[in-house]
């Protein structure tokens, strides 16, 4: 049995204008926008539940209300549909305990370290997650997600963590990533970390994506932290002042990520989750053959 502080809460910075998805976010939160049948929102709040997180962090931003709304209890659909005789299970995965959803307000938009930092009074004093919708995390089939692999190492070592990826090195430019010690499987001490180094000068081919464990001693690095990289409050400067201070380690996620921030990784996640799906997959992919064929 884990004989560190077990992870109860998860934040999700979700205040962004989503300005890359415009006109379709001009009045829907980027974060609703649908990967087949489900908001993108949903993946990540499910991959949270599956890792045993109880209560989700909203930090959001002017025009979000609707995300809150999303997992709300809709008592007129869900009466009508009661009536008309259909199955109201599609909308378990939406369905939370009173309590369980919380929301918080960034009221200027200043970075992802600012919108963790405003999370401070709910997180308290306990480890928390923080997982960024726009990363797209799906396990391979029949494995578990992300953010479970990372409650799992964190049971083991404690401290903090933050999901890699490996990716071809001559891609590294493009990221954040991490300078490694030891590793151990999928477990990698970090020494420091690199946002978007020059191919020549990286330390490493594993970039960060978008999952965290932290402990709450990153809040008081934030309080305390001036503007980095365009201006804005970077949590992975906080991230970086702690190493050294803390045991701090890199999780190999063993899956897939999709880029749902940009057009292009929005289309190829939509298309490679139809694709497996069983009510669908086939017609799909007959689809996408004629189109490619024309």
């Amino acid at each position: 049995m884990s004989t560190h502080k077990p992870i109860r809460k998860a934040v999700f910075p979700v205040a962004g204008l989503g300005t890359r998805f415009l006109p379709a976010t001009k009045a829907i939160p980027k974060e609703l926008l649908p990967i087949v049948d489900r908001p993108l929102i949903q993946y990540a709040v499910d991959e949270a539940r599956e890792a045993g997180i109880e209560q989700m962090i909203f930090v959001t931003g002017r025009g979000k209300t609707a995300i809150v709304e999303h997992f709300d209890v809709a008592y007129e659909l869900e009466t009508t549909m009661e009536e008309r005789g259909k199955d109201l299970g599609v909308l378990d995965s939406s369905r939370f305990t009173p309590g369980d959803i919380i929301t918080v307000r960034q009221q200027v938009p200043m970075g992802l370290g600012h919108a963790i930092w405003c999370a401070r009074a709910i997180v308290g004093d306990e480890p928390f997650a923080i997982l960024l919708p726009d990363e797209m995390m799906v396990a391979h089939k029949g494995g578990t997600g992300c953010m479970a692999q990372m409650v799992e190492a964190y049971n083991e070592v404690g401290g903090n963590l933050i999901s890699v990826l490996e990716v071809p090195h001559e891609n590294v430019a493009s990221y954040g990533v991490i300078d490694p010690g030891e590793s151990s499987g999928a477990l990698t001490e970090v020494n420091g970390l690199v946002e978007k180094p020059p191919v020549a000068e990286a330390p490493s081919n594993k970039i960060i994506s978008g999952r965290y464990i932290l402990q709450p001693e990153v809040m008081r690095t934030l309080e305390t932290q001036g503007k980095g990289a365009g201006g804005e409050i970077q949590l992975t400067d906080a991230m970086a002042r702690m190493i050294g201070n803390q045991a701090f380690h890199s999780v190999t996620f063993e899956g897939r990520r999709f880029d749902c921030g940009s057009k292009t990784g929005f289309v190829e996640a939509t298309l490679a989750l139809a694709l497996e799906r069983d009510d669908m997959g086939a017609e799909i992919r007959s689809i996408a053959e004629r189109l490619l064929a024309e």
